[in-house]
């Protein structure tokens, strides 16, 4: 395949600067990592985090962000086995980790001190073509629409990651806080797929429509709800089992304490800039409840979301947009006006 010299990407300088549409060059893969020709990118709310700087972790300025990427493999690193040119790839929020440590030992790579990121530490997906360590780049099956798969790469990986970590069992009541957007569009087909009941929290008639068409049996508008607590408790017959916050809410979060079952999971996957999870001490020894963070899946949980796609057993609400359009996207995030996931198209 003929590799360009240069590429279209969108590049940021300094955290909540300019979003620049622009020229750069082509990266060259290092001996460990794959070159792939991104045809498109998912669009995630770490993303947003990543150019306002609203983490505690350093990134790379310049920086270029995204890290749902989903293209063909064009070059190989000097070490690089396993692929070949031609491959379908993905690039994840987690590109590299050192595979020596005790949490890579364990599989629990994405908690490795030393991990690369996609779009943070390590230059992403918003550009046409892209390195990714041969280790961690998602194998994607030959034949797959790309820009459908793109959110399962982040999106669809974290949410069944996290639904693994609620530990429920298949008719088990699961609530889904922020149900309509990126992630929570994902988690109530997954849920589905796994067997749970799911309730969707979440506000307008247009995310209630969406979540009754992705298979949910319950939705909880939080703007009209009387009490939101009380309905669930009430629905699921004494809450529910477990939950999964997507939602960037911190008081969304500290509710869900309150509707989970005894002896439930609440699980925290969305990350709002300087939040706290508060939860009832009494309440929550008398419940047994616990409180864990999911964080991004390993390679096993990425194959395993994949399979789930591949079988047509979840898909994202998506809209195709190009990628100089990405700030536009980000302001709609920034307003909590996204309903499913954008993907970008990056040679737009």
């Amino acid at each position: 395949m003929s590799i360009p010299k240069t590429q279209k990407a969108v590049v940021f300088y300094k955290h909540g600067g300019a979003l620049e549409y622009k020229e750069i060059p082509v990266p060259t893969p290092k001996a460990n990592e794959i070159l792939i020709n991104v045809k498109y990118s998912g669009v995630c709310h770490t993303d947003l985090h990543a150019w306002q700087g609203d983490w505690p972790l350093d990134t790379k300025l310049p920086l270029v962000g995204g890290h749902e990427g989903a293209g063909v493999v064009v070059a190989l690193g000097a070490n690089v086995k396993g692929w070949k040119i031609g491959d379908f790839a993905g690039i994840k929020w987690l590109n590299g980790s050192c595979m020596a440590c005790e949490y890579c030992e364990l599989s629990n790579e994405p908690n490795c001190p030393e991990a690369d990121l996609s779009g943070y530490t390590h230059d992403g997906s918003f550009q046409e073509y892209a390195t990714a360590d041969a280790v961690q780049a998602a194998r994607i099956p030959a034949g797959t629409d790309l820009a459908a798969v793109a959110p399962i790469l982040c999106a669809g990986v974290t949410v069944y990651k996290a639904l693994k970590s609620a530990h429920l069992k298949a008719g088990d009541w699961v609530a889904i806080s922020g149900a309509c957007g990126g992630l929570g569009s994902l988690a109530i087909q997954y849920a589905n797929a796994m067997g749970y009941r799911v309730i969707g929290i979440d506000a307008g008639e247009e995310k209630a429509a969406l979540f009754k068409e992705l298979g949910g049996e319950y939705f909880v508008d939080f703007i009209k709800s009387k009490d939101v607590i009380k309905e669930i408790n009430d629905v699921t017959k004494g809450g529910a089992h477990g939950v999964i916050n997507v939602s960037v809410s911190e008081n969304a979060i500290e509710d869900s304490t309150k509707y989970v079952r005894s002896n439930g999971t609440v699980v925290l996957v969305g990350l709002p800039k300087g939040a706290q999870a508060k939860s009832d001490v009494f309440s929550q020894v008398v419940k047994s409840i616990s409180i864990v963070g999911s964080y991004v899946g390993n390679r096993a949980d990425t194959r395993e979301a994949l399979d789930f796609f591949s079988r047509g057993l979840v898909h994202a609400p998506i809209k195709i947009v190009g990628l100089s359009e990405l700030a536009s996207i980000y302001d709609k995030m920034s307003k909590s006006q996204v309903v499913g996931r954008y993907v970008v198209d990056t040679s737009k």
